[in-house]
């Protein structure tokens, strides 16, 4: 059964995206994983070809493309060659740096730094995990206390997706130690700012040439233009912005699956052992039927979310079903598909093993699929 999830205008633009990634992408892939970064002008291509900040006003560069399925498409087309780390470069920027500024930056912000998401001169990332507090927010340590007209912000902040590469970080950060879950904060830190540094490039399992880092302020000063929102509604913030987080990570796996399922139904139609095509023996074909069945069935849930998240009615419990039901689909596809390919599906130069490590993180990161599970339980049994 095919998605209708498309319309002709999307799979117009699809062709636009389909070019980028043949002539930017492609070529490019196995020196981004040697050199373990992206290079900017890759970000810049993509924002001239209309690929990046599509939600971004007109008045400040953009197309104020608010319809979801424009971004699934530029999410499908680059997991169709396996490109995980420039898929993830992409949505942290657009699903989650530029969502937060949508929502809550005021008119002077706007206008500094919306139209720069649109060209790819700007790269933004959010810094919400530290090395003692991951899916657990609250128990962060990096804390902004107001000297006069300024914030000053100290902590550090570690597994950053595009930390290398951001000129801005959305940093979440403690104001307000009594005020429990109204004691945290937004600010916006952008690259040059005194006492702000970039540590480490950290040495990953896969998604290679994603650039993520471990960022650290010690005594940084930032003006009361850098606080994004209003003190104390840091949390309220993140919990509005992550069903869109969690939508895009499970579209990366839904169409990371549904790739590597089509790879591995192609080798075993070719590849023959012991006189006859693999597709030949009962037990692959069975496991491949019920992958192809899942990989539908999960299509059409994502379908549906996608179109709820265009109407604003996607749930927080929606996208956290959606995030660990695709993640989880995805791993059983991809092991499976490395299994079938028996040796070879072990090397790195097969895409399916590229694709075995890189997916690894999706049960991880935007909250761990066992947080997903205490959400949807949560309502559940309410």
């Amino acid at each position: 059964m095919e998605s209708e999830l498309f319309t002709a205008d999307h799979e117009a633009y699809r062709q636009t995206v389909r070019e980028f990634v043949k002539r930017q992408v492609e070529p490019n892939m196995a020196r981004w994983d040697e050199e373990r970064i992206i290079d900017r002008e890759t970000w810049k291509e993509a924002g001239a070809q209309g690929l990046l900040g599509l939600s971004v006003p007109e008045e400040f560069g953009g197309a104020a493309e608010t319809d979801y399925r424009f971004r699934a498409v530029v999410q499908q087309e680059i997991a169709r060659v396996g490109a995980s780390s420039l898929q993830s470069g992409f949505t942290t920027n657009d699903d989650i740096a530029l969502n937060y500024l949508l929502r809550h930056a005021d008119a002077a912000q706007r206008a500094r730094w919306l139209p720069g998401f649109t060209t790819g001169e700007t790269i933004g990332a959010i810094a919400m995990s530290e090395p003692s507090a991951g899916s657990d927010l609250r128990g962060i340590r990096t804390t902004a206390v107001r000297d006069g007209d300024e914030w000053v912000l100290n902590g550090s902040k570690t597994f950053i997706t595009n930390g290398i590469l951001a000129d801005l970080v959305i940093v979440f950060a403690k104001t307000d130690e009594a005020a429990g879950s109204r004691g945290f904060s937004l600010f916006v830190v952008e690259t040059g700012t005194p006492g702000f540094t970039r540590g480490r490039k950290l040495d990953k399992v896969g998604l290679h040439a994603q650039d993520t880092a471990e960022l650290f302020f010690t005594d940084a000063r930032l003006p009361a233009s850098a606080l994004l929102g209003k003190v104390g509604e840091g949390l309220p913030a993140l919990m509005q912005s992550l069903p869109l987080e969690r939508l895009g990570i499970a579209l990366a796996a839904q169409f990371s699956a549904e790739t590597v399922l089509g790879w591995t139904v192609d080798y075993v139609k070719q590849r023959r052992a012991f006189g006859r095509r693999i597709a030949d023996n009962q037990a692959p074909a069975f496991q491949l039927a019920e992958l192809r069945t899942a990989v539908e069935v999960s299509r059409a849930y994502l379908d549906r979310c996608v179109l709820a998240y265009n109407k604003s009615t996607l749930t927080a419990v929606d996208a956290a079903k959606a995030k660990l039901w695709a993640t989880d689909l995805q791993h059983d596809v991809i092991d499976t598909g490395v299994q079938l390919h028996g040796g070879y599906g072990y090397m790195l130069e097969y895409p399916v093993a590229k694709a075995f490590i890189d997916a690894r993180i999706q049960r991880i990161y935007g909250g761990t699929n066992e947080i997903m599970k205490e959400i949807i339980q949560r309502e559940l049994l309410a």
